[in-house]
This record gives structure tokens, C-alpha cells and sequence, in this order.
């Protein structure tokens, strides 16, 4: 139920917090006081779009807040789902909207988005407005009526998931088939792409080899005479020989600082370190002579070693690879499609046996909702009928058709209201009734849903359009009994209606003196103040003795 509720520089509203009682709660007005402002309050706790003409004249922002006291799991579960702070049994959803039209929504002093305060609206609060009678030609809604009489939650709840299931797996099948189809088309290509990428046996880093190779090998001529030279250079003496080979040189030179080194310390460490240079040149003499035995003159092994560049080269620029890795990748990524098609189809197979259980559970459950909704159909319709009847129309019909539709999240059925006010030929319920006719059926559904469903509190504003005289008092009581059940305000100009309630809350219009601006203010009325708004609403402006009379009547005081 709504507990509190609390505004602050919303349109006309200035400041106002207010507390609600259980049961029935009236609220009156004169026309323009303020009463649709309320609401308007209200909506946007609910999730409402907010714009900057909300914001007082001169305000920085509005803030509506209200406070409600719940029992119920669903509920609990939005909060946990959303990461909220829950405080028992109490849910406090505040809305801040600022000049420039942004706003902030806040559940138990946590920051969510206003997605969650309509998630949370269905299960806090219901607004009847006086046009939502057009939802009663509403084929969805006429269906969730009769779900909700006949129980049927769970089957929904049941039916819903297979529906998804079976249209995620659908989607998925539809998906392999297409990849399937697509490798198929392919294949002879892309196996011919394999064969040759796996007939070059390729390896990486193996490109950077052929070329380092293959510069060798088209130089080896120059290579073979240019490390002779270099061999001819350390080994040979000069001509006429004059001048011996370096090795020789360096080895008498090694002997001469030896010598030397009697009389000169130092030269002992120069004899050493041209030893060791002999020994280093000796080395290096070592591996040019190994490199030119090594240096092979081969036009074969030249021409095999272009072939093999070229290959790599020609695969590389048809199939758009930088270097032979990525030709490898490609080689595989060949062989895993070639090899998936079974795979795929395999799974293809596993996924159309999957979607004909799931047809099948989907069918079934659709077949329960479908006996479920032709069960609950007569006596839902004789119950409306009575209650319909009750409020002066005592010949009309009311029948429930529950007709074939295509197979959906909610079984394969839609639900078609049939009225007739006369008793004959009952029709299609938005080709036959009245404005009038419409508010007492959607009275006696809001009914029926207090009486077998969990709804929230739940606002009726001024439903009682149309209507007037006895009938008007009829749906007075039956809005009263629907009190007893659960909390209802109930936004009326008629004094019969609002005399039912256990609560009585007048909205209206005043001017502040201090800044001679219109304000709306809401207050509950003292017993003796009842007895004078309801004499108002019976005679208009100017009160009498017998509408008050007639008020004390009404309320039985």
C-alpha cells in the first residue's frame, strides 16, 4: 500500500507530505483544483517521462516521494536483481527532476535507472484513468484477465520459457544451417586452397633462410675467391720473399720481446699479447678456410632454392599473407572448416532433435493453457455477468471466447469479450458498448482481479464517468468492497462514490498571499468536513440545508 507520500515544487504543489490509510480512500476536488496534478506527481515515481515544465516557477528541481509497504517476493526480487538495499517491508522510490528536464530516480536511497521504477510500478501501484476502458478492447488484455481468474502464472511463467528456449534454439539452428550451407558451396575451393597450402609443407622462418641461402648461392664464385685471398693473405710471404708469412712473423716476434725481456720487463707482457693475436688470427684463418671448403658452387641447388622462394612468394601474395605464419594459419583454419562440416552437421542433427522436444513440451504446455482458459471461461463470464447485472444493467450478457491464434510465448489461444446490454446476440465487447458501459465493465474486472489476484494499490480516477443516480452508488459499493481487500483511492465527483470511503481527501486551489501565485494544497477531512464536501458536490457552490441532509444520509451520521 501507499503509506506516504511527499511532494515538493512540482507544478502548482509547493510543498506537501501527506500519509494514506488502508482501504478505500476518496479524493474530491473541484474541476481544476489539482487532483489530475497529483497524479502527474504520482506517475513519476512510477517511471512517468519527466520534462522541465514539472519544476515549480522559481525552483531549482521537484522532488516526489513515496513510500510503500509491500509483502510481496516479486517485489523483493526487482530490488535484489538491481542491486537495491531493501528495508524490510518498506520501499521508498524518490524522483528528482531538475530545470534543464533531467531527473534521478533513488529506491531506499539507491541510484537506479527509471526502467527499474516501471518495473516496479505493475507491482506497486495500478492508475486506472478514465480512458484506460479502451484497454478492454485490448485482445492481450482481455487474455490476462482471464489468466488471472483461471490462475494460470505458473503455465504462463512455463510457457514463456519454452518459447524462448524454443526460439533461441531455432534462431541458432537457422544460423548452422546457413554456415553449412556456405561451406558447402565452398568446399571444392576451399579444399583445393588446402591441398596446396599443405602439399608446400611450409615452416616458419623458413623464407628468411631460402633468401639468406640463395644470396649465397648466387655469389658463391666471389665468395670462394674473396676468402682465398684472405687466406692467401695470412699464409703466403711476399713476393721474392723477402718478407715472411704473418704466422711467422708474429711467432719471431714472440720471441724477440721474450729475449728482450731480461733487461726489459715490459716487453714480457708485449711478447704475450702478440702471442695472443698470433694464436686469434690463427683462428680466424681456421674458419675462412672452413667456410670456403663449406661454400658450395651449385647451379641445381641454386635453382631449387628460387623455386622454393617463388612458391612461397606466389602463396603469399594470392592468399594476401605478410609472411609464411599467417599461410599457416590459413592452412589450418582450411583444415578446421573442412573438418567442422561433420562436426557441424552432427550438431545440426543434435539441434533439430533439441528444437522437437522443445515444439513438442511447447505444445503441451499451450494445450493446458488452452483447457485452463476453457475451464475458467464459463464461470469467469457468469461472475461478471453477476457482477455487471449488479450495477443496473439486468439483462446484460457476458460471454469469454477463448479461439485458436498462432502459437505464442502465451500458448495459442486469444481471448475475444463478448457483451450485450439487452440480453440478445452478444458481440465483439468494443463494437457494442457504451461510454457509460465500459466504465461498469472495467469496474467489475478491477473487481474480479481484487478478488482472485495479488494486484497493488490500485487508483481509480473518476471511473465513475458516465454514470450517475443508483448506479453510481452500486459502483460506489462495489469500489468499497474492493477496499476491504486492498488499498484504493478512488478520484470522484460523485457524492454517492465518495461517500463509501473510509478516508476522504479534498484537493484544491488556492493563492498565496505572500507571492500571489496559484498553489494546490490536499488535506483529509474531519467527519463534519465530509458532511460539507459532500453537501457541496450535491448542491454546487451554494450549500443548503437539504444537502447537507442528504450528505449526513449518505455517510449515515
Amino acid at each position: 500500500m501507499l503509506s506516504r507520500l511527499q511532494v515538493r515544487n512540482y507544478v502548482l504543489i509547493d510543498s506537501l507530505e501527506i500519509a494514506f490509510p488502508e482501504g478505500l480512500i476518496i479524493i474530491t476536488g473541484q474541476t481544476g483544483a489539482g487532483k489530475s496534478i497529483l497524479l502527474g506527481a504520482l506517475s513519476l515515481v512510477t517511471g512517468a517521462k519527466a520534462d522541465a515544465s514539472m519544476v515549480s516557477e522559481g525552483a531549482d528541481n521537484c522532488v516526489v516521494e513515496a513510500e510503500f509497504e509491500v509483502n510481496d517476493s516479486r517485489v523483493g526480487a526487482v530490488l535484489e536483481e538491481n542491486d537495491v538495499d531493501q528495508d524490510g517491508d518498506h520501499v521508498i522510490v524518490r524522483r528528482v527532476v531538475n530545470r534543464s528536464g533531467r531527473s534521478r530516480a533513488f529506491v531506499n536511497d539507491c541510484p537506479v535507472p527509471v526502467q527499474v521504477l516501471q518495473e516496479l510500478s505493475s507491482l506497486l501501484i495500478d492508475v486506472h484513468s478514465q480512458h484506460q476502458t479502451l484497454l478492454l478492447t485490448d485482445k492481450r488484455f482481455q487474455m490476462s484477465l482471464l489468466d488471472s481468474y483461471a490462475g494460470n502464472a505458473p503455465l504462463l511463467d512455463e510457457c514463456a520459457a519454452l518459447w524462448r528456449r524454443h526460439s533461441a534454439v531455432r534462431s541458432e539452428l537457422a544460423a548452422l544451417e546457413q554456415r553449412i550451407a556456405a561451406i558447402a558451396g565452398e568446399r571444392d575451393y576451399n579444399e583445393a586452397q588446402f591441398r596446396q597450402l599443405e602439399a608446400a609443407s611450409l615452416k616458419v622462418g623458413e623464407l628468411a633462410c631460402l633468401e639468406e641461402e640463395q644470396k649465397q648461392l648466387a655469389n658463391a664464385e666471389e665468395i670462394r675467391n674473396s676468402l682465398a685471398a684472405v687466406s692467401e693473405m695470412f699464409t703466403s710471404a711476399s713476393s721474392g720473399g723477402e718478407v715472411p708469412p704473418m704466422d711467422s712473423s708474429l711467432k719471431e716476434s714472440v720471441k724477440v720481446l721474450s729475449r728482450l725481456s731480461r733487461y726489459l720487463p715490459v716487453a714480457q707482457d708485449l711478447a704475450e699479447r702478440v702471442d695472443s693475436c698470433r694464436r686469434e688470427l690463427d683462428d680466424i684463418l681456421s674458419e675462412v678456410m672452413s667456410i670456403a671448403e663449406r661454400t658450395d658452387v651449385s647451379e641445381s641447388r641454386l635453382q631449387e632454392v628460387e623455386e622454393r622462394m617463388s612458391l612461397i612468394y606466389s602463396l603469399m601474395q594470392k592468399h594476401s599473407c605478410h609472411d609464411e605464419e599467417a599461410l599457416i594459419a590459413l592452412r589450418d583454419r582450411l583444415s578446421d572448416e573442412l573438418f567442422d562440416s561433420t562436426q557441424l552437421e552432427e550438431k545440426r542433427d543434435n539441434l533439430i532433435a533439441e528444437e522437437r522436444q522443445l515444439a513438442s513440451e511447447l505444445e503441451a504446455v499451450a494445450d493446458r493453457l488452452h483447457d485452463s482458459r476453457c475451464a475458467a471461461s464459463v464461470p469467469f463470464s457468469e461472475d461478471m455477468q453477476e457482477l455487471v447485472r449488479s450495477l443496473e444493467l439486468p439483462y446484460a450478457v457476458f460471454e469469454t471466447g477463448v479461439e485458436n491464434a498462432a502459437l505464442s510465448a502465451s500458448g495459442k489461444d486469444q481471448v475475444v469479450f463478448r457483451f450485450s446490454s439487452t440480453g440478445r446476440n452478444p458481440v465483439d465487447l468494443a463494437k457494442c458498448a457504451s461510454g457509460g458501459e465500459l466504465s461498469r465493465i472495467m469496474l467489475a474486472l478491477k473487481a474480479m482481479g481484487a478478488r482472485y489476484a495479488n494486484m497493488p494499490t490500485l487508483i481509480f480516477d473518476e471511473i465513475d464517468t458516465g454514470v450517475s443516480g443508483s448506479v453510481a452508488d452500486r459502483m460506489g459499493s462495489m469500489i468499497c468492497s474492493m477496499g476491504s481487500d486492498m488499498q484504493v483511492f478512488a478520484i470522484t465527483h460523485l457524492p454517492q462514490v465518495a461517500a463509501k470511503g473510509s478516508a476522504h481527501y479534498l484537493v484544491s486551489k488556492d493563492i498565496d498571499p505572500s507571492s500571489s501565485k496559484a498553489v494546490s494544497t490536499i488535506k483529509r477531512l474531519s467527519d463534519e468536513q465530509r458532511v460539507l464536501e459532500l453537501a457541496r458536490m450535491l448542491s454546487g457552490s451554494e450549500l443548503t440545508d437539504a444537502a447537507v441532509a442528504n450528505a449526513r444520509v449518505l455517510l449515515s451520521i
